[in-house]
């Protein structure tokens, strides 16, 4: 997805995979960016991999959950 592995670990704090994020939405009609927290974690501690805007980070991250919920939107219309 957008380039990258499943495997690729979007949250480092949580531990939380593109992988875990996708089966996580599975089933959801309308996911959310909270429901991406509410069932993975990711994005709940610093919340820099939530989305580019939030990332203040000093090494900064190549996706965000942001960006893979807009991918699975996107794919589903």
């Amino acid at each position: 997805m957008l380039g990258f592995e499943d495997s690729y670990e979007v949250c480092n704090c949580k531990n939380v995979s593109i992988e875990q994020i996708i089966l996580a939405l599975k089933d959801k009609e309308e996911p959310t960016l909270r429901d991406i927290q509410d069932m993975t974690t990711a994005g709940t501690e610093c919340r820099h991999c939530i989305f580019q805007e939030c990332d203040n980070g000093k090494l900064k991250k190549k996706v965000y959950c942001k960006d893979i919920l807009n991918e699975i939107k996107r794919k589903r219309t």
